[in-house]
């Protein structure tokens, strides 16, 4: 008689299909190395939680670095700081108003990514 032995990920190793890495070369093609380091550089500047809380405020406008350290109630340093890390990845951008420098998400992707990141946090499981 077979002895089985349960699986604590429940997946089962003889139901899966087999393949070949031939079956997928296709994938591993479109794989780009450029691209991985770029997107790995991006996950680490999202991964701080104060600077996730800038760009959740820059989801919904426009805002000076003033008016984000109030909002944050931190000091201005630790804003632009944040800020500069989050620029030189090109999570942000900027754009200048007299003396004021706002900022604001770079595009859709990166909103796309903080808000399914946070929504993705708040679900029960």
């Amino acid at each position: 008689m077979k002895e089985t032995t349960t699986n604590p990920t429940g997946f089962d190793e003889a139901d899966a299909p087999s393949c070949s890495s031939a079956d997928h070369q296709h994938r591993l093609s479109e794989v780009n190395e450029v691209a991985c380091q770029r997107a790995a550089a991006i996950f680490r500047a999202l991964g701080d939680p104060q600077r996730l809380r800038l760009l959740i405020l820059l989801e919904a406008r426009a805002c000076c670095v003033s008016e984000l350290a109030d909002a944050l109630n931190e000091p201005l340093p630790a804003i632009s700081q944040r800020l500069r890390i989050l620029k030189s990845e090109r999570i942000v951008k900027s754009r200048r108003e007299g003396k004021h420098v706002f900022y604001s998400l770079a595009d859709s992707h990166i909103s796309h990514l903080v808000t399914n990141g946070v929504m993705h946090a708040m679900e029960d499981f």
